[in-house]
């Protein structure tokens, strides 16, 4: 068959399935309003129904493979899409969810004619595979078709091509899902049980984020009866990025997940009874200029964020614990005694992984409760006697140690024996802040810790948690987390080659894994860069260096580009002025939809913002607490476009005195932002980082 008369029969089949798929909508009917309970149920039935439907109609499927199971004689053509698709008379399956167990074929499958297998509900099911083809259908019309193995005549050179083509595609202010393009390394994650911690080290523009997010929708599909999405959440660094991912899981038929920074959920913890100093907002202050690995290694977010702290504030709970047991017997009555080992036998039969205050408020009940069956026993009926035994036990109950976690976590800084490292300036803005209900985000981790031991947790704990940039994150953080679910169900992704906030994240995947049992976690690596092209990531691959970190450097997909510019300015004015011509050169060239200006300082970036405005462009200025970005031309310092990407990106002062020798990490995530074009503009001194490269180059 030609490669015309299969693409005419395949637009014919979309023709069909879309006539299903409308002819389905339409009989859904219209929307139930009333007070009936059955009915509104049966309405959520129709309006998941009509949500798939929509999905499917935008893009009803985008991959077909021809599979023969060994039993059958012939192979059947399986149609892969979002979300499936039966017809409505027959039940056949018109698309299959890609989520189901044969759709794996088509991701796993990368060629030859040995015979392959799937997992299925019955067992392994084996066959070959005949044809692997990819389609692009859009507003109805079929687009694209890519056959990428026909049985007998494979050509490897057409492999990629689907990828390519979509990689080559230009971006907007949003994260697309990848449904149609995930590659076999990829799929093995999303698939991968849901009662594990798993990790993921990739590089960037690996699309680790999107695989996170696939594996949400897929645990989903997968798990219906045992997992619910209002109790997933996703930790992401920050709003603004929380925005940009937002599409991806609505396209792909999923909502109700809660998705929120750490902050933002730690504070809520603690029921509002802290708030962020905005006298210091973290990533600006640190990242104003360059910092020693002195500096770095004594901050105290890495300091009050080790597994030491921990183990100090465990040390302190469990002091408090042991104050359970009153010293003293109680006396309400002259020769009505209630002795400390009668309550110490109370507290033996107590769960003892109960939070401590509902342990103590138990204790203090018991007591009370006590108090009442001796006064009836005795038939005393004294309301004077009783007035003062009553007093007694409030003053008895109240010697049983009550905090609020702040108060604890007070008197555990105010140990000087207690992180030693962790200077006294440090300490005491600390508890100066917690005494005005002020808190530094280095604080919010070991608070959260404390109040969850003391008081539990006050909602359903986590079905499965995703954690982005992880490794920004301490492991205290992640404990303090753990302690939200009954059983380790993770996601937890990030790339320590861009573990730029080194003054509160981790060094190496071993402090994060080690917190869970080894048969309890798995950890994969994604080192192909699918974002940007081989100029670009090798470039980025040079600034880096030999940093190594134990992770293996991004590996780029074959698509070549344009070379990497490196241009000097004389001095600021000019710089400013080549920033402008460069912007106006691209915007008029017409190939780049998304744009960035990366800065080293929030300072350099609003000035650049200023040029440009005045320059009369259209300029947005991203800013650390926005809460969206908005695509086009915008600036933005280096350090908040972690996660973000652009079709080309001007990094505007890539001279020595704003990126230093320990700055390399930042500078490679400022280059690997580009998707199809990067230029590096110095004023002065070009950075060593870059010369190193260019040198290689």
């Amino acid at each position: 068959m030609t490669v015309q008369s299969a693409f005419q029969d395949e637009a014919g089949r979309v023709e069909t399935v879309l006539l299903h798929i409308r002819n389905q909508l339409r009989a859904i009917g219209p929307r139930y309003t009333g007070d009936d309970f059955t009915e509104q149920m049966l309405q959520l039935q129709r309006d998941e129904r009509q949500q798939r439907l929509e999905i499917s109609e935008r893009e009803p499927y985008f991959g077909r493979i021809d599979f023969q199971e060994t039993s059958q004689e012939t192979p059947k053509p399986l149609y892969i899409g979002k979300a499936g698709v039966a017809h409505e008379k027959t039940t056949e399956l018109l698309v299959i969810d890609w989520r189901a167990p044969v759709a794996s074929l088509f991701y796993a499958f990368s060629g030859g004619e040995a015979p392959v297998s799937y997992e299925s509900p019955d067992g392994d099911i084996e066959g070959t595979v005949h044809l692997k083809r990819n389609l692009m259908v859009r507003e109805g019309k079929l687009e694209r078709l890519v056959d990428s193995y026909v049985r007998g005549q494979e050509d490897e050179s057409v492999t990629d091509e689907f990828l390519l083509y979509r990689l080559g595609e230009s971006k907007d202010n949003k994260l697309r899902d990848i449904v149609s393009t995930i590659q076999q390394e990829q799929d093995s994650i999303i698939r991968t049980e849901k009662n594990k911690a798993v990790f993921i080290q990739g590089v960037a523009g690996s699309g680790k984020t999107t695989v996170a997010l696939h594996r949400l929708a897929y645990l989903i599909y997968r798990y219906s009866g045992s997992i619910r999405a209002d109790r997933m959440v996703i930790f992401a660094p920050n709003r603004m990025f929380l925005d940009y991912i937002s599409g991806v899981l609505p396209e792909l038929g999923v909502g109700d997940i809660v998705q929120t920074t750490y902050t933002e959920w730690a504070i809520e913890q603690l029921q509002k009874t802290v708030r962020l100093d905005e006298n210091r907002d973290t990533m600006d202050y640190w990242f104003e200029h360059p910092r020693t690995r002195a500096e770095v290694e004594q901050a105290p977010g890495r300091l009050k964020g080790s597994l030491l702290f921990k183990q100090a504030a465990d040390q302190k709970l469990a002091q408090t614990e042991e104050a359970l047991l009153p010293q003293l017997p109680f006396e309400p009555v002259d020769g009505m005694i209630l002795r400390p080992s009668t309550i110490a036998e109370w507290i033996a039969t107590d769960d003892r992984s109960e939070p401590y205050m509902k342990r103590r408020n138990r204790i203090a009940s018991r007591i009370k409760r006590w108090l009442e069956s001796e006064w009836k026993t005795r038939r005393l009926t004294d309301s004077k006697l009783k007035a003062k035994a009553n007093a007694k036990l409030n003053a008895y109950c109240k010697k049983i140690p009550s905090f609020t976690a702040a108060q604890l976590y007070i008197s555990l800084l105010a140990d000087p024996g207690v992180l030693p490292m962790l200077n006294k300036d440090a300490r005491k803005e600390s508890v100066k802040g917690l005494k005005q209900n002020l808190v530094q985000p280095e604080d919010l981790a070991p608070l959260v810790y404390i109040q969850l031991r003391l008081f539990g947790l006050e909602q359903p704990t986590f079905d499965h948690v995703v954690i982005d940039e992880a490794q920004d994150y301490s492991p205290f953080q992640l404990e303090s987390l753990k302690l939200c679910q009954r059983q380790a169900s993770m996601t937890v992704l990030g790339d320590l080659q861009q573990g730029i906030h080194a003054y509160a994240g981790i060094h190496s995947w071993k402090e994060l894994t080690g917190l869970f049992p080894a048969e309890d976690t798995g950890y994969f690596e994604l080192d192909r860069s699918y974002r940007s092209t081989m100029e670009i990531i090798d470039f980025a691959n040079r600034v880096l260096g030999g940093m190594g970190d134990g992770v293996k450097p991004a590996t780029p997909v074959f698509r070549s580009g344009e070379a990497v510019d490196v241009e000097l300015a004389a001095d600021d004015e000019k710089r400013l002025e080549e920033v402008v011509r460069t912007v106006k050169d691209w915007q008029n060239d017409g190939s780049y939809r998304t744009i960035a200006v990366l800065g080293r300082t929030a300072r350099s970036c609003q000035d650049i913002a200023d040029r440009l405005l005045s320059e009369g462009l259209q300029v947005s200025l991203v800013q650390s607490k926005q809460e969206a970005y908005k695509g086009g031309l915008t600036v933005v310092p280096a350090y908040l476009a972690k996660g973000l990407e652009f079709d080309a990106v001007l990094i505007a002062d890539a001279d020595q005195a704003s990126f230093g020798p320990n700055d390399a990490k930042l500078l490679y995530v400022a280059c690997t932002r580009a998707l199809h074009k990067l230029k590096l503009l110095h004023c002065g001194a070009l950075t060593n980082l870059v010369q190193e490269a260019v040198v290689m180059s």
